[in-house]
């Protein structure tokens, strides 16, 4: 089912900054910067060999980001695996009883299809299901 860890999502609160520390003192680079409106983020990504670091920084006070960071601090948000037919695979997870937050694929960033498992049958790590062309 899983084909690989496609990135890990950490909520920031300024997103420059973050990337200025990721650049900087890591050496990572950023290759692509884009605000996914519906989602209410600023998401950059940064490519870490076969996987990638997505830096989630909220364009709203109301977004998924502000929320998780208000509530948690900033840090890891998701961890999201590759997988092939997204559809299938959420079906599969539905039927053995697993809470789905996404009932059916929806656009992410990066062009990615995704999906999101409650953290409630997961044992509390929010898990994004991705599949990319």
């Amino acid at each position: 089912m899983i084909k690989k860890v496609d990135h890990i999502g950490i909520a920031v609160k300024d997103l420059a900054a973050t990337l200025a520390f990721y650049e900087g003192m890591l050496g990572l680079k950023s290759v692509e910067t884009e605000v996914v409106e519906d989602q209410k983020v600023k998401v950059a990504f940064l490519p870490t060999g076969d996987s990638e670091v997505e830096l989630l920084e909220s364009t709203s006070p109301d977004g998924a980001i502000a929320k998780f960071i208000e509530k948690n601090g900033e840090g890891i948000q998701h961890i999201a695996f590759r997988v092939d037919n997204l559809e299938q695979r959420l079906a599969e997870l539905k039927e053995k009883g697993v809470r789905l937050i996404d009932q059916k694929p929806r656009r992410g960033a990066g062009g990615a299809n995704i999906a999101f498992l409650h953290p409630k049958s997961t044992f509390g790590v929010l898990i994004e299901l991705c599949e990319r062309d």
